[in-house]
C-alpha cells in the first residue's frame, strides 16, 4: 500500500430537488450528501458504512460522476474531475470501475457472458483483433474463478455468486486503478459472501487494486477494510483504521451499529446493553438541527440540539461529536 492518495473527496455536496404539482415546481431540496470529505490511499480498501439512506451509494456515484454534484471537489489520480464533462470522463472511467449490489440486475440478460465481460474493451476501443479479444475474455474469466466454456452461457444460467464474479471480471477488463464496490455481497447467500470477499482481497493483492467498499454488514467490513468511515444522514460522523474503529469506537452512532451485530455466544448476547440507539431515522427533507444524530442519541447534551459538531481528531479517530471537543 502506497502513502500517496488515488482519490480525494473534499466537502462533497449532493442535493436532490423536491417537487410538487403537475408542473413539478421545486419546493425544496434534500441534502443526500452534506459535506463529506475523505481520501483513499493506493492499494487500500476504504469502507463507507451506515444505515440505508445515509448517502453511501450517492457518494460512490458522485465519485464516478454518474450523479450531479452541487459542491465540493473530487480529485482522482491527481486530476480534479469535479467539473469534467461526460466526454472528459470517458478516459477517466477506464481507471474507475464499479461492481453493483444486484449482480443479475446489472447484467444484460440478452447477452452471453463472454460479450458482457468484453463489452468495456469494445466500448473503449481496446478489444484488439479477434484472437486478442477472446484471449482477454478467457483470462478475465479464469482470474475470477469461472470456466472458459461458460462464456457462451447467459446470465440466468448462473448462480448469484457466479454472476457477481462475472461483474467483477467485467470491472477488471480495462485494468482499473480504483474499483467501487457498492454492497457487492449483500444480495448473496452468507456462504457465498465469504467466497466473493476473499476473491476481492486476492485480486487486490495480485493486481494492486484499490477499493471504495460500501456496505452495511459490519462483519464483512471488518474482514476486508483498512480504514472505515461511518455515515449518518449524509455526513461522516467517525473515521478510523479498522482495528481502532472496531475495538475502541467513540461516536455514539458507531457504538450503536457495533452493538447491533448479534453475538454467537448466548451469554455474551444477554450481557449486552439493551438499547444504544432510540427512535427512527429522521427524514432528510427536514433533518434535525445541530447534530443530526441528537434525536436518537442516548448521550445527547443541550449543545447537540443547537450546534453541529466540527470534525476533530481524538487519538487515531476523526469524528464529529460534542463528546470529544
Amino acid at each position: 500500500m502506497s502513502d500517496s492518495n488515488i482519490l480525494e473527496v473534499k466537502d462533497l455536496q449532493v442535493h436532490f430537488p423536491v417537487t410538487e404539482g403537475l408542473l413539478k415546481r421545486q419546493v425544496g431540496s434534500i441534502a443526500a450528501v452534506n459535506g463529506v470529505s475523505f481520501h483513499i490511499k493506493r492499494g487500500e480498501t476504504f469502507s463507507l458504512v451506515g444505515e440505508s439512506g445515509c448517502g453511501k451509494s450517492t457518494t460512490a456515484l458522485s465519485v464516478l460522476k454518474m450523479q450531479s454534484v452541487l459542491g465540493g471537489q473530487i480529485i482522482f489520480d491527481g486530476e480534479d474531475v469535479t467539473h469534467h464533462s461526460p466526454a472528459q470522463m470517458r478516459g477517466i472511467r477506464r481507471k474507475m470501475q464499479m461492481v453493483y449490489q444486484d449482480p443479475f440486475g446489472s447484467l444484460n440478460p440478452r447477452m452471453k457472458v463472454g460479450s458482457i465481460i468484453g463489452e468495456p474493451l469494445r466500448v473503449h476501443g481496446m478489444a484488439g483483433d479477434k484472437a486478442q479479444y477472446h484471449a482477454r475474455i478467457k483470462s478475465l474469466m479464469k482470474i475470477v474463478g469461472l470456466l472458459e466454456d461458460m462464456a457462451e452461457r447467459y446470465p440466468h444460467e448462473f448462480s448469484g455468486g457466479q454472476r457477481q464474479r462475472i461483474c467483477i471480471a467485467r470491472a477488471l477488463a480495462l485494468d482499473p486503478k480504483l474499483i467501487i464496490c457498492d454492497e457487492p455481497v449483500s444480495a448473496l447467500d452468507v456462504s457465498i459472501q465469504a467466497q466473493v470477499v476473499n476473491l476481492l482481497m486476492d485480486l487486490q493483492e495480485r493486481l494492486g487494486l484499490t477499493y471504495l467498499f460500501i456496505a452495511h454488514d459490519l462483519s464483512v467490513v471488518r474482514h476486508i477494510s483498512n480504514r472505515v468511515a461511518v455515515m449518518y444522514l449524509g455526513k461522516i460522523v467517525e473515521e478510523a483504521d479498522r482495528d481502532t474503529l472496531f475495538q475502541t469506537p467513540k461516536h455514539p452512532y458507531t457504538k450503536a451499529l457495533l452493538a447491533a451485530v448479534p453475538e454467537a455466544d448466548p451469554e455474551l448476547e444477554a450481557q449486552r446493553a439493551e438499547k444504544l440507539i432510540i427512535g427512527e431515522i429522521p427524514s432528510l427533507r427536514s433533518p434535525p438541527s445541530g447534530c443530526t444524530f441528537h434525536t436518537r442519541c442516548v448521550d445527547a447534551m443541550p449543545i447537540c440540539q443547537q450546534q453541529a459538531p466540527d470534525r476533530t481528531t481524538d487519538g487515531a479517530s476523526t469524528l464529529a461529536c460534542h463528546l470529544y471537543p
